[in-house]
């Protein structure tokens, strides 16, 4: 599932913004500041305008609206919702022209992944192989897009899938690898066994916004 924030409304941007993600989108208003964040620089955008990318890292525990978004998904396939991590916001802004007037939007981007009682397959180092064998080329399509995929001192983050492989997740769809940290990569690769455990945490409603800018 994925949802523009209504003041989206430059449709290349809309267009960037829909690359990524499952959720609804939020504003950061309340709440510490994000784990970590990374800002693209601008980039052209078909339209000739220009467009900057913020992301900024959890994990949060879903709202409640995330949550029951996530029950119905899980149920519409005869799964049960055993937990619903909020990963990840990404921001846009674009700056151009509209009707010869120069002109600003902007939006948000809420991703999170819904923990359904999912069985692990048993082909998860094939799919594992997958992404590494394409990650190199992944990478350079994204930061055609994005800017050059984000890195600290040299070393690229991790791309980490939204739909994990264990329970299946797709090694290579552009909708489901974010880049993210090492630090905030771990935090996850910890958490998400939690949330497809019962009676867990993820399990539990946060605040529909968690974190400030």
């Amino acid at each position: 599932m994925t949802a523009i924030h209504p003041h989206l409304r430059a449709a290349s941007a809309a267009s960037v913004l829909a690359l990524l993600g499952c959720g609804s989108a939020t504003v950061g208003a309340v709440g510490p500041p994000a784990s970590a964040k990374w800002v693209s620089p601008f980039v052209s955008t078909p339209d000739g305008g220009q467009l900057q990318t913020t992301l900024y890292y959890g994990p949060w525990q879903c709202s409640a609206a995330f949550m029951a978004r996530c029950e119905s998904k899980c149920a519409a396939q005869g799964h049960a919702l055993m937990g619903c991590m909020w990963l990840a916001d990404i921001k846009g802004d674009w700056k151009g022209r509209f009707m010869l007037l120069p002109a600003e939007a902007g939006g948000r981007l809420a991703i999170t992944h819904c923990c359904c009682d999912y069985p692990k397959v048993a082909n998860g180092r094939q799919l594992r192989e997958k992404w590494k064998n394409a990650r190199e080329g992944f990478r350079r399509q994204w930061g055609s897009e994005f800017g050059a995929w984000p890195s600290t001192n040299g070393v690229n983050w991790q791309g980490h899938h939204i739909f994990d492989l264990a329970h299946g997740g797709p090694p290579v769809a552009p909708d489901n690898v974010l880049p993210v940290p090492q630090g905030v990569h771990q935090v996850l690769n910890d958490e998400y066994p939690a949330c497809y455990a019962p009676g867990g945490k993820w399990l539990t409603p946060g605040p529909a916004r968690p974190y400030v800018d």
